[in-house]
């Protein structure tokens, strides 16, 4: 029986074998706990964590000491947004976000709107993209964070993270970027990009599920936030918690893998992308959502007109693994609220796909999916 092709890669990657390599010792041989300084095991887990530090650190342009290691990204961004309102309480009670962010930012903002915070979520343009004189304008004297992602979990769009981080340099706000998407695909540094909080996880980039890093800057300025676990002093007194040292391991070796090959790989990626729009152009009534251009290379998404989302999906599930927008609210029935930010109207929203292509994707499993895309819009409309 033959699975179908996986074209998910923004909802979760597979392992790379060499990231799997690398984290077995940790699960048998070198088991031991990296906090336990008084013998060769945890000495050899210190060490690995330390390494795994230095290499995360090195992808951002970071300092190894920066990177405080978490769940994952969700953990990551809770950290950064509540830990920054609480630790920042004297200066204000204001943030600034976009209303196209994963509900990993936006649920945590609305939390704290409970708790009295005014938050400012600023629309998007036609193409996804943040104007910036929007953002210029939303600044009070009581803000204290800005939150924008990276790179979208489902339309793909890079926002312009050195112009916003020099924003917020400007008017002395705390800049947190939500990375998941793209570390180790597209460039990142912390330092030219003025970024204060940057949220990280591993199993986007064909690391592990469960682990990932929040970046926070500890000079020019120093970043004071409140942790948002106890119970030990952990990660510099920031995330309590024993840490997990085969998946920090591994975490560490997806990016440098991803880092050694993201160039070349963009390249690769966005020729397979093109193939396949280009292919899937000769039907009518299809719309791409976000920038043409300005987008992460392995992500398409497009709107099909006069077709039902779920009816389409079922049909292209035999022969290939997509999804309608983000996993973390695949459950929900509402239209993707991304879309809905672009101009989308319902029908057109409901009937989106979103593409992930990959590190295994190949040129031959491009083009069966394209045909068999192609048929299947086609019997739906005929239906």
């Amino acid at each position: 029986m033959h699975r179908p092709i996986y074209l998910d890669c923004h909802s979760t990657t597979p392992l790379d074998p060499a990231v799997l390599e690398a984290m077995l010792p940790f699960f048998t041989e070198s088991f031991g706990n990296p906090a336990s300084n008084s013998h060769s095991y945890g000495w050899e887990a210190e060490a690995a964590v330390k390494l795994a530090r230095e290499q995360l650190a090195a992808a951002i342009n970071a300092r190894p000491e920066e990177i405080v290691f978490t769940s994952g990204a969700t953990e990551a961004n809770n950290l950064a947004i509540k830990g920054a309102a609480e630790a920042n309480l004297a200066k204000g009670r204001h943030m600034i976000s976009v209303v196209t962010e994963h509900n990993a930012v936006l649920d945590p903002l609305r939390y704290l709107k409970t708790l009295g915070f005014e938050i400012t979520l600023l629309p998007v343009e036609a193409d996804g993209l943040l104007d910036l004189g929007k953002l210029k304008a939303a600044f009070r004297d009581d803000t204290v964070l800005v939150s924008v992602m990276a790179a979208n979990n489902e339309i793909g769009v890079l926002q312009p993270l050195a112009e916003i981080g020099a924003i917020c340099r400007e008017h002395q706000v705390l800049f947190h970027t939500d990375a998941a998407q793209a570390i180790a695909k597209i460039p990142l540094d912390v330092q030219t990009m003025n970024i204060s909080l940057m949220s990280l996880t591993a199993h986007k980039v064909y690391g592990p599920k469960g682990i990932g890093a929040l970046y926070v800057r500890r000079k020019a300025p120093r970043v004071q936030l409140a942790p948002q676990l106890h119970g030990g002093g952990h990660e510099r007194g920031l995330r309590s918690g024993t840490l997990y040292t085969p998946q920090i391991v591994g975490f560490a070796k997806a990016v440098s893998l991803g880092m050694e090959q993201m160039a070349v790989e963009a390249e690769r990626l966005r020729g397979l992308r093109d193939r396949l729009y280009n292919a899937l152009l000769t039907l009518e009534g299809i719309q791409l959502n976000g920038h043409s251009s300005q987008r992460l290379s392995g992500n398409l998404n497009l709107s099909f007109e006069d077709v039902d989302g779920q009816a389409l999906l079922l049909a292209l599930q035999p022969v290939v693994a997509v999804s309608l927008g983000s996993a973390c609210t695949s459950a929900k029935i509402e239209p993707s609220h991304v879309l809905t930010a672009l101009g989308r109207d319902d029908a057109l929203a409901y009937a989106s796909i979103r593409f992930g292509l990959g590190r295994f994707t190949t040129e031959a499993e491009i083009d069966q999916v394209a045909e068999h895309v192609k048929a299947s819009v086609a019997a739906l409309r005929a239906s």
